[in-house]
């Protein structure tokens, strides 16, 4: 194994570990807080109210919506574990070769949750 495949690997297992562990309130608040409460609402297939009542626990999403949300959590932490806030943000709305030139945070929103991540991977590893 090569050492940045191992390193993305190490970065990638964290991620996931601290996506599953966090609630869907704390999630929604940190995708607000990187990305603003339009994108995440967007990635999420959902109105902004539904972000304020999430980040709020007085409402919790659909299974498709958290599936989302939970992903372009993973995704964040994972790019967020070698750049900056703002380098993350760029990279989820920006087009994306990986994706055939489609925004990260659109293929989310439309479900392929396993090509972003493989498209946070590879733009890890400098591909």
């Amino acid at each position: 194994m090569a050492v940045g495949t191992r390193s993305t690997s190490t970065a990638s297992s964290k991620a996931h570990r601290e996506t599953v562990s966090e609630s869907v309130a704390s999630i929604t608040s940190f995708l607000a807080d990187l990305l603003g409460a339009r994108l995440t609402a967007r990635l999420a297939g959902v109105d902004t109210s539904s972000i304020s009542r999430w980040k709020s626990g007085t409402a919790t999403p659909q299974e498709d919506s958290e599936h989302r949300l939970r992903a372009a959590h993973q995704v964040a932490r994972l790019l967020l574990a070698v750049d900056a806030d703002h380098t993350v943000r760029a990279w989820f709305i920006g087009m994306n070769p990986q994706l055939d030139d489609e925004a990260p945070i659109d293929a989310i929103a439309a479900g392929d949750t396993k090509a972003v991540i493989a498209a946070a991977r590879s733009f890890i590893d400098g591909a």
